[in-house]
């Protein structure tokens, strides 16, 4: 398998990725939604790669709504994340909080778990540490 460097040097493009962290109010405080993927058996927010010529900011919309069956609104940018994926490519991820507007939250053919979730249950449930970290930013932004 290729180094990074030699992906870099041979041309090979970023992998551009967006979604979202969709947030309510619910009974006990902030809630968010996470996903799972069978693919990866992973619990995440929902994703997914950019399409040739779509903006960051679209494809975060249109990949929460595929993934969650929510149509949102953009709020304040989140951290960005990256990685390298399983394809030993450069990939980075922008997040942005999310309300939602319409819809009802169920998984689609990526995913076969969508759940709304207190920040402490999101925390534990999610697999990757970086994503722990985006959910710790929202949390800071949302307490200033």
């Amino acid at each position: 398998m290729a180094t990074l460097r030699q992906e870099r040097a041979a041309g090979l493009a970023l992998i551009r990725a967006a979604g979202g962290v969709v947030i309510r109010r619910g009974p006990d405080g902030l809630e968010v939604v996470l996903v799972h993927r069978p693919r990866y058996d992973d619990w995440t927010f929902p994703k997914g790669k950019a399409e040739r010529g779509e903006s960051d900011e679209d494809c975060a919309l249109r990949e929460v709504e595929e993934e969650t069956g929510l149509r949102c609104e953009l709020a304040e940018e989140l951290p960005s994340t990256a990685y390298v994926d399983s394809r030993g490519r450069d990939k980075r991820v922008r997040y942005w909080q999310m309300r939602p507007l319409a819809g009802a939250l169920h998984p689609d053919h990526e995913t076969d778990g969508a759940e709304w979730l207190s920040i402490a249950e999101a925390g534990e449930r999610l697999s990757y540490g970086r994503d722990r970290v985006v959910l710790e930013a929202l949390v800071a932004a949302r307490s200033r």
